[in-house]
């Protein structure tokens, strides 16, 4: 069965919210708003927009600010619960081109054990640092998974298999902000599961609100790939041999 739903995290984006969840809906899905702790203002538009919405959207509230990983993670348990299968992840900043939905649910229904990530194809309003600071990320998730089979670990563009995914929750303790997206992927390569990767347009708005921290998103990240190679030297038998049976 192949039951998709899709999960924004939401902090204090009140002016993209709700033309991402009309987005999603355009192509059939419900949609899991997880209001991560924003402030009173986004949460009021989150409340209307939920009410607007009625059944086709759920609004899960935290009741203080746990960052991208955690509003993921709380998002992603709360989409198994409802008897989903998998979940789409998308920002509610409007980086990512939700046009792209139906190519990203068809490759994920094809492989539903597999997780379906996001490729980013950047315009010209990427910020230089930013893009030049993922390829230390790129190279570190090569290393800690002894492959090239991730292309891109940041992107928050992606779909995952519910069940393995909220296991992989119980199981291990994942970085709840910035560092979520990679050290989960890393987790789930290590746990055998394949990964495809589609290209998708991603855009920086001019207005748009960043919320990643230069120096404590970069020090989470650092430690975070530390822990990765660490973890990557104790499997390193099993990496190494499921190199060679493949």
């Amino acid at each position: 069965m192949h039951k998709p739903v899709a999960v924004i995290p939401c902090y204090n984006h009140p002016k993209t919210i709700g033309s991402m969840v009309d987005a999603v809906h355009a192509h059939g899905l419900e949609v899991v708003v997880v209001d991560d702790g924003s402030d009173a203002a986004c949460a009021k538009v989150l409340d209307e927009l939920a009410a607007a919405q009625g059944a086709g959207m759920v609004l899960l509230r935290l009741t203080h600010n746990q960052g991208k990983g955690g509003a993921m993670m709380a998002g992603l348990r709360h989409a198994l619960s409802l008897g989903y299968t998998h979940a789409l992840q998308i920002d509610a900043d409007g980086q990512h081109e939700a046009a792209d939905i139906p190519k990203f649910l068809a490759a994920s229904a094809v492989q539903p054990d597999a997780v379906v990530c996001g490729v980013p194809v950047y315009d010209d309003s990427v910020p230089k640092a930013r893009l030049y600071g993922r390829y230390a990320t790129h190279v570190w998730v090569w290393i800690n998974t002894l492959s090239l089979d991730i292309t891109d670990s940041m992107c928050g563009f992606r779909v995952y298999p519910l069940e393995p995914v909220v296991k992989l929750f119980n199981q291990a303790r994942l970085g709840r902000r910035m560092d979520f997206d990679s050290e989960l992927l890393v987790r789930l390569h290590w746990r055998g599961l394949r990964i495809v990767n589609l290209p998708t347009r991603v855009r920086y708005p001019a207005d748009g609100i960043s919320h990643f921290q230069l120096v404590r998103d970069n020090v989470l990240i650092s430690g975070m790939h530390a822990r990765m190679l660490a973890g990557m030297l104790l499997r390193l038998p099993l990496l190494l041999w499921r190199k060679v049976a493949s």
